[in-house]
């Protein structure tokens, strides 16, 4: 009997729950001696409800008819302990977020019970209760749909006047904790992407439309902290330094997405007021204007943070106002932005020019800007273009300063005015006639234009299909060029005036095209940008050598010719051995590259570009990693130059470059003396030592090692061998070391004639460990150190002999390299 009375109770019963609500309700006060059962109970009756949700109606009907819910409430209330609250919101989002009835959701969201505890006033200074309230609130979101919502809104006169839900979830939208603003993030989109047509018209009414403007003016901060992060950085950055950046432009990038997904909600007027704040107080005040001038208020916006960033909200946010609007004040003059006597350009001195103060009032809600602060003119085309021969300083519109980057910038400037462009180009929200005035208007588009001209008979297009390309005729802006230059006044304050230019359409690509065929020309800059700079081209032209001028033409080949000259110099350099390799698996990473339908870089590329580095700032010049960097970068320079050399010639690119295969194996040679096969030397393998000079070498100190050396060559390869002689088999011996031929820089010590120093390379250059950028390059810098050998002979004859057998087979093999890429260099040189 007595056992009967103390076992304990099955916990999944409907006697368990119907127990804990009778204590429950025998609570008076929540103290400290009945808490932890408080707790408990909790804790208990959120999984009952959860498994009679599963397995049996009736738990969930007794939840109903003993009005449980209003013992929560009523708990919460007679409670001042912060662990209790926690345990409830614990319980609610629980039995929330694991009910799967339709019914039981209704009941819960149909009294004002739900309502009650999102609007409690709970001690948000513990925040283990904060983090468990902004749970709960996201528990609600999750199970909202065109029903449940109507369940947790108060109306009057069919109008939503009250949403506890939505309105206390974005009092913690900018909380300092990431995690917490990600919650309200993902409630806000589960509120928006229900569809409620009272529920949209609520949250895009005043005062809670602010909600995003404030979340621009978040965004903008956040802007301004990564600015803060890349102007004392983008020349020298460390791991740490690094890090920090990725970190911010993860939090900008994941706010893009955020935003984009709020306007893929179509909620009215909700894209148009994102549009609008991001103009008036990110990119009117601060991105366009840094791409010219510098401002010295402690707000200085770098031209390549404001590309980035350009690049991120046209690629992120598909909204066609935006690009199209950016895209139009592009082509307007600078002074539209700052008066012209306080514009300097940005990242070049002018000791008559004025600094200027740029900023945008927190304090005016509607972010308007002063409408004296934007006068905008556009130019006629021809004082414009103007920019390539008078320089930096010359150039009035923002379209312009994007091509000065390209043709004079360094690395960062041309990566980031590429990335615009390419965006722009890849953006199809916008207009053609966009494409056309900022000169990258494919040339497939731009036939299929003039053609359309010419079929419905307009004379303009007709001429210009098919006159001369040197030819000029009137074609003013069509499209929505004229609609956003007029929004550009009407709607953002901004001044504006359109000349009609009187040239043919052709011209505004050909200021790009110059632009991109002078970076090809240029030697300051990696070779990772000029791909970039060919993928660019490509697009712009992918089918046809019209275009090209003489002079393009020309300075291609004078480039291509160069670099053949640097390539041949490489044939008998540090590492003979794998450039034909080296320029067979660049050949096809470039092909593929400008060949692709997309860039093949991210936007945070744009602030962290492969720079072309100097590596005797990381490592001695005699280094054999400082060669193998050069060479690398030379061939894919080389690559590119002459890929674009077959394109401009109207070309398709073939798949392989031009290469001879190997030559037959010789009969006499030294690898054929040492019984050597088409593989090569191997360890503890057994040679001929016919040709073998004996030498000491210590690799350890006090352990002077015998050995036979040997220089072997075999068609592009060749290898440094040192083996061991057999006592009882004279001139034969087995292959103890191996170490490569190329770069070995063989040299007579001069103050001990039978001493022969080598430099002993690596078989492979670690490119995937020290070809990624400076930065990486300087963290290795220890590691990557060559071996250094030193060999002692019997008398001087024997050291010369091995100097003249090292210097014999690398002719060799040099020579077998030259005979290889003959076809591929020749033709150039």
């Amino acid at each position: 009997m007595w056992f009967s009375f103390w076992r304990s109770r099955d916990r999944f019963t409907l006697d368990e729950l119907r127990y804990l609500t009778d204590q429950l309700m025998k609570i008076q006060v929540v103290n400290d001696v009945n808490k932890d059962f408080v707790i408990e109970a909790l804790r208990s009756i959120a999984e009952l409800i959860t498994y009679g949700d599963q397995h049996d109606a009736n738990f969930f009907e007794f939840f109903m008819e003993k009005q449980v819910m209003g013992e929560f409430v009523r708990i919460l209330k007679v409670s001042k302990n912060a662990i209790v609250s926690v345990q409830l919101l614990q319980t609610m989002s629980i039995m929330i977020q694991n009910l799967k009835s339709d019914h039981s959701i209704y009941y819960l969201f149909s009294n004002e019970h739900i309502n009650f505890l999102i609007t409690y006033p709970f001690d948000f200074r513990n925040e283990e209760l904060l983090s468990y309230y902004i749970s709960f609130l996201r528990a609600i979101s999750g199970k909202l749909n065109k029903n449940t919502i109507s369940l947790l809104v108060k109306t009057e006169k069919e109008e939503i006047v009250s949403f506890p839900l939505y309105v206390e979830a974005i009092r913690f939208a900018f909380h300092e904790e990431g995690m917490i603003r990600t919650a309200v993030r993902a409630l806000t989109l589960n509120i928006y992407h229900v569809g409620d047509v009272y529920v949209n018209k609520y949250i895009a009414s005043t005062p809670h439309d602010a909600y995003f403007v404030n979340f621009v003016k978040f965004f903008r901060e956040h802007c301004i902290s990564l600015n803060g992060l890349i102007s004392p950085t983008t020349e020298n950055q460390g791991p740490e330094s690094t890090s920090t950046i990725l970190s911010a432009v993860d939090e900008i990038e994941d706010n893009l997405y955020y935003l984009s997904d709020v306007v893929s909600a179509g909620i009215p007027d909700v894209g148009t007021l994102i549009t609008d704040s991001m103009l008036k107080l990110l990119v009117f005040p601060l991105l366009l204007p840094s791409l010219r001038i510098e401002v010295s208020n402690g707000m200085k916006f770098s031209s390549v943070t404001s590309l980035y960033l350009l690049v991120c909200m046209l690629r992120i946010l598909k909204i066609k106002d935006l690009a199209n609007t950016v895209a139009a004040a592009l082509i307007c003059s600078i002074d539209t932005l700052l008066p012209s006597s306080e514009a300097k350009v940005n990242g070049f001195k002018d000791d008559h020019d004025e600094t200027h103060e740029s900023h945008v009032d927190d304090e005016n809600p509607s972010g308007n800007l002063v409408p004296s602060s934007m006068v905008v003119s556009i130019p006629s085309l021809s004082t414009s273009s103007s920019v390539q021969h008078k320089g930096w300083g010359s150039a009035s519109v923002l379209r312009d300063a994007l091509i000065s980057y390209i043709t004079s910038g360094d690395d960062t400037q041309v990566v980031g005015s590429l990335s615009v462009l390419a965006t722009f180009l890849q953006t199809k929200e916008l207009d053609e006639s966009m494409l056309d005035a900022l000169g990258i208007l494919p040339q497939r588009k731009q036939h299929k234009k003039l053609l359309l001209k010419a079929l419905v008979g307009e004379d303009t297009g007709e001429e210009q299909l098919f006159a001369s390309k040197n030819c000029t005729s009137k074609d003013g802006s069509d499209g929505e060029l004229n609609v956003y230059l007029q929004r550009l006044k009407d709607q953002y304050e901004v001044s504006c005036s359109y000349q009609e230019v009187g040239e043919s359409p052709r011209v505004h690509r050909y200021l790009v095209l110059d632009a991109l065929i002078s970076l090809f020309c240029r030697t300051n800059i990696s070779a990772e940008t000029l791909w970039d700079g060919g993928w660019l081209l490509r697009q712009l032209l992918p089918y046809s050598d019209t275009e090209f001028t003489t002079h393009h033409l020309q300075s291609l080949k004078d480039s291509l010719k160069k670099c053949c000259s640097q390539l041949a110099d490489e044939e008998r350099g540090s590492w003979p051995d794998l450039l034909i390799q080296v320029i067979c698996d660049e050949w096809r990473k470039c092909k593929r590259a400008i060949e692709a339908s997309s860039p093949r870089k991210e936007p945070k590329s744009i602030l962290f570009p492969t720079k072309k580095s100097s590596t005797s700032e990381v490592m001695p010049i005699e280094s054999s990693f400082a060669a193998g960097e050069i060479m690398y970068e030379r061939v894919k320079v080389f690559v590119l130059l002459h890929e674009l050399q077959i394109f401009s010639a109207g070309r398709s690119l073939p798949d392989q470059p031009p290469i001879l295969p190997p030559a037959d194996f010789p009969e006499i040679s030294r690898a054929k003396s040492a019984g050597l096969n088409i593989i090569g030397p191997k360890l503890s393998t057994e040679i001929n030592l016919v040709d073998a000079v004996p030498c000491r070498i210590a690799f350890e100190r006090g352990k002077e090692r015998h050995f036979s050396f040997l220089a072997i060559s075999m068609g592009t390869s060749g290898w440094i061998i040192l083996a061991e002689e057999f006592p009882q088999k004279p001139r034969y011996g087995t292959v103890r070391v191996v170490a490569p031929l190329s770069g070995c820089n063989p040299r007579i010590d001069e103050r001990h004639s039978r001493w022969l120093h080598l430099r002993i390379r690596p078989s492979t250059l670690p490119l995937n460990e020290t070809a990624k950028n400076a930065a990486n390059l300087k963290l290795k810098s220890k590691s990557l150190v060559d071996g250094r050998w030193t060999l002692a002979f019997k008398d001087e004859a024997s050291c010369q002999s091995a100097l003249n057998m090292i210097n014999e087979e690398i002719d060799l093999q040099c020579n077998e390299v030259e005979r290889r890429l003959k076809p591929l260099i020749s033709e150039e040189m």
